[in-house]
């Protein structure tokens, strides 16, 4: 892969940027905190270098950020360069904006540790954004194929973006089928597993609601299912235990679990598409104008989401009882 065969984005300099620290790392490289010496802008760029294997996957998430990232809940690309360091090695570089309250999977951690947890409102807040993503991207026939909770940030005025799609498939057309076992082990879908070992094996973008109900778990627990064991084994497990739920089915409402319980259905012909599942009863609580409060406030270094204005009071339920390979 060479900058002949990268799309036609405007020019920037490599010296024009200043690399601050590591904030993540997407499917194919690090993502940095990065500002511009001249504006002083604050962006996220997705370092990567470049070799021949991972031409195809740098392509597709190209055009994947630049087809898609005007929608709300995408993060939005900025631009995209092939740069050569002084030491000679070859990159891409991919600007996006940056999200300054990071993944949705930290804050919960951060809860957890502090012997709370994340207000099953945001969970459903955060959960219902991605969705409205997934939803937008089915439609125009991607598929994510990572979706997890460190691939769900919060931007500074509260609103979600999914990242990375290094690993996203585009199909051809609405009947096409995936065929490759791709993913992060412990969220991966038992149907994209299969495919490791029955070659004629397929799936559709419902995989990404299996993941989507995996991320709900993580939310809700701080991590998913099966987390204590080793990535293979995990994989080995998923195709053949029941559907996993929460930890403490008692701490959540009983459309929490359900909704949950719709994602993980793991004949996935018989599990929901996303345009379904947004008329789920877990997201009526919510209220259709959002934009009204959404205030994020800083505590102790650890990030706290104060958005409940969002929620009808009256509407609220009652408590009830109740992983990646390569492409």
């Amino acid at each position: 892969m060479s900058s002949k065969q990268l799309p036609a984005y405007n020019e920037i300099e490599a010296s024009d940027w200043q690399l601050i620290e590591i904030i993540g790392r997407g499917t194919y490289g690090e993502v940095f905190k990065s500002k511009n010496k001249i504006d002083g802008t604050t962006v996220a760029i997705k370092v990567t270098d470049i070799n021949q294997s991972k031409t195809e996957e740098m392509k597709t998430e190209l055009a994947v950020l630049e087809k898609f990232s005007s929608h709300k809940n995408i993060v939005r690309f900025i631009n995209a360069q092939f740069v050569v360091t002084v030491s000679g090695i070859e990159q891409l570089w991919i600007i996006t904006e940056y999200c300054l309250f990071g993944a949705v999977s930290d804050l919960s951690k951060a809860l957890i540790c502090e012997g709370s947890s994340l207000d099953e409102k945001f969970i459903c807040l955060f959960i219902f954004d991605t969705l409205k993503a997934l939803k937008y991207l089915h439609d125009n026939r991607v598929v994510h194929r990572d979706v997890k909770g460190s691939n769900i940030l919060l931007s500074s005025n509260g609103d979600i973006k999914l990242i990375d799609f290094g690993v996203s498939k585009q199909l051809i057309d609405e009947m096409a089928k995936c065929h490759s076992s791709v993913g992060t082990p412990f969220w991966m879908a038992p149907e994209v597993i299969a495919c490791e070992q029955q070659l004629d094996y397929c799936y559709d973008s419902r995989c990404d609601i299996w993941s989507l109900g995996i991320t709900a778990i993580e939310l809700a627990d701080g991590d998913p299912p099966l987390a204590d064991q080793h990535p293979m084994r995990a994989l080995f497990k998923i195709p053949r235990n029941p559907s996993p739920t929460v930890q403490r089915a008692d701490k959540w409402t009983k459309i929490f679990l359900d909704f949950i319980r719709c994602c993980l259905i793991k004949d996935y012909e018989k599990r929901p598409f996303a345009d379904q599942l947004l008329v789920h009863e877990f997201f009526s609580r919510i209220r259709e104008d959002t934009s009204k409060i959404r205030t994020i406030q800083v505590r102790n270094e650890k990030v706290r989401c104060v958005r409940s204005s969002e929620f009808s009071p009256s509407r609220e339920p009652k408590r009830g009882d109740n992983t990646g390979t390569s492409s």
